[in-house]
């Protein structure tokens, strides 16, 4: 497969900035689909990113119009869930034949299911894509799944800053080591980015998903930081209740986790004391990425038998918390 050399990426936030820099840095050239003070700030002041003391400046092109920027090697996908709808109309005009797609987003993806083998491969999962309107958009068969390991965070429009963790986990839906993966991993790494490539890119979305998808819903409805949820006996305890369930539905789909509930939460407890990204979504009145996170788990319990009471009460109140505030459908 040749080397790539334009790359658009949707979604010019943290992850998608971060992994643009990444891509500057090789060589690539990069634009950037956005909109709004973030488009008039890349225009005139290119990409920034700031890690530590450290301030790179990257001229990009940008536009609200994918037809602007025309057709790419590979468009990164690093919008969140919410706003995937709203986007994937203007994919079309970021693709030719042989364009890459890298999904950078939380939670389960529409792909997930893609070729992955047993009773349940290719099903389309309807609390992520109901229609089929995004897998139609962009085929599964130009994904390639990215599972971020990485703090970054939006200092300004444009403007990136990446914190801790510099690692995304790459796969395609069907497995195998070779091809897309490996000609989207190959400029992150000379980017500076670790990007390992895996054959099993399901499972990695699901160990991390195991963790985001208790501290993110619960943090959101109560306000709480990393460590108060962690300090929180009975708090604790329902998380771990509902990561049971995941960890069951996870047994049946052929992707176990070998952790307890326990182990993860320590592990959580050594990052330090954060924000999480669901609760940061609240305090900005922005909508809330429920359903890659707690809608899917959920779907994917009926589909597999398993029982998700837990799951389900988790669900329903995060999901009426964002109701309420206008934030979920």
């Amino acid at each position: 497969m040749p080397p790539l050399k334009k790359v658009c990426i949707v979604g010019a936030g943290a992850i998608g900035g971060w992994l643009g820099a990444a891509y500057a840095r090789a060589g690539c050239s990069v634009s950037l689909l956005a909109r709004s003070a973030t488009l008039a700030a890349l225009q005139e002041n290119g990409l920034v990113l700031l890690s530590g003391d450290r301030r790179e400046v990257h001229p990009v092109r940008a536009s609200d119009q994918a037809a602007e920027l025309g057709p790419q090697d590979l468009v990164v996908v690093a919008v969140k869930g919410p706003a995937l709808g709203a986007v994937v109309g203007q994919v079309a005009a970021l693709l030719h034949p042989a364009t890459i797609v890298l999904t950078a987003m939380n939670g389960v993806p529409w792909w997930f299911l893609h070729q992955f083998g047993g009773a349940l491969s290719g099903r389309r999962l309807e609390s992520i894509d109901p229609d089929g309107r995004i897998a139609a958009a962009i085929s599964p068969d130009r994904v390639v799944g990215g599972v971020v390991h990485a703090s970054c965070s939006v200092d300004a429009p444009g403007v990136v800053r990446h914190g801790f963790g510099n690692r995304i986990i790459l796969g395609q839906p069907a497995g195998g080591a070779e091809g897309r993966s490996a000609a989207v991993a190959a400029p992150l790494a000379a980017g500076g980015i670790d990007a390992p490539v895996t054959a099993d890119i399901q499972r990695e979305i699901w160990f991390k998903l195991w963790g985001n998808m208790t501290m993110n819903p619960v943090s959101a409805i109560t306000g709480a930081d990393s460590h108060q949820i962690l300090d929180d006996d009975l708090v604790r305890e329902f998380s771990s209740r509902v990561m049971i369930e995941a960890k069951a539905i996870g047994e049946r789909l052929g992707i176990p986790i070998e952790q307890q509930p326990a182990d993860r939460h320590a592990v959580t407890r050594k990052l330090g004391k954060f924000r999480t990204s669901m609760l940061q979504d609240v305090q900005a009145g922005k909508p809330v990425e429920l359903d890659a996170l707690v809608s899917a788990v959920r779907e994917l319990g009926e589909l597999t038998g398993v029982a998700t009471p837990f799951t389900d009460a988790l669900l329903g109140i995060a999901r009426l918390h964002a109701r309420v505030r206008g934030l979920y459908p």
